[in-house]
């Protein structure tokens, strides 16, 4: 049986991603330009899907973040941050209608992909949502999947541009040495989930880690 066992370790070698981490990509012009497509496609993919959860799947998937190409969401407990008047106006619900808040962190794997910091009107779900909600780590896309929402982005916030100020100028005459210096958050996105029949319930601000970009830059081969 030992042979059968090294050949089983084996297999799983070869599928487990590559170790590597943002914190390695090199400090070079290419590697910069790569970073920017990188942020680039990525605000894209999270533009074009209501479902943040199932594009960091996705993503996770694609560039083999993990084994398994799926998000979990560790519930921050003991946290309570009032929603802002304007956000609740665009609810539309009266100053006495109650507003939750849930605050998570997304990882697929051992990687922090996100943190998302939630409100939402807990009687425009259904109990069985508000109790995933209340009581699990579920990800709120996909608690509220069922009610095959939509969302709106409201606001796209780069808080990382790879490529300086001035690049088309000089960067690609100074080339970096060194490790790209990468933020523990890259991008910041506000928005605002809508039932099927187009009813605000939900307003969202997701953080995106530099862990998004834990795998191999090609500008490092």
């Amino acid at each position: 049986m030992k042979w059968q066992n090294w050949i089983s370790l084996t297999i799983v070698a070869m599928i487990l991603p590559s170790a590597a981490f943002a914190d390695e990509w090199p400090g070079s012009f290419l590697a910069r330009v790569e970073a920017t497509a990188l942020i680039e496609t990525l605000n894209a993919e999270l533009l074009s899907n209501p479902s943040a959860t199932l594009t960091l799947e996705r993503w996770c998937g694609a560039h083999r973040l993990a084994t398994e190409a799926k998000v979990s969401a560790h519930l921050v407990r003991g946290e309570d941050r009032q929603i802002a008047p304007e956000d609740r106006q665009r609810f539309a619900v009266s100053a006495d209608e109650p507003v939750r808040y849930r605050r998570v962190q997304l990882f697929c794997g051992d990687r922090l992909l996100s943190e998302a910091d939630n409100w939402y009107v807990p009687s425009r779900l259904t109990a069985e949502m508000n109790r995933l909600l209340d009581e699990t780590d579920t990800p709120f896309g996909r608690a509220v999947k069922d009610l095959e929402f939509q969302r709106q982005t409201l606001k796209v916030t780069p808080l990382w541009r790879p490529l300086p100020e001035g690049w088309e100028l000089e960067a690609a005459q100074k080339d970096g040495t060194g490790a790209l210096a990468v933020p523990d958050h890259v991008l910041e996105h506000r928005a605002i989930l809508y039932t099927k029949a187009r009813l605000p319930f939900s307003i969202v601000v997701e953080t995106y880690t530099k862990h998004m970009f834990d795998f191999p830059l090609n500008a490092a081969k």
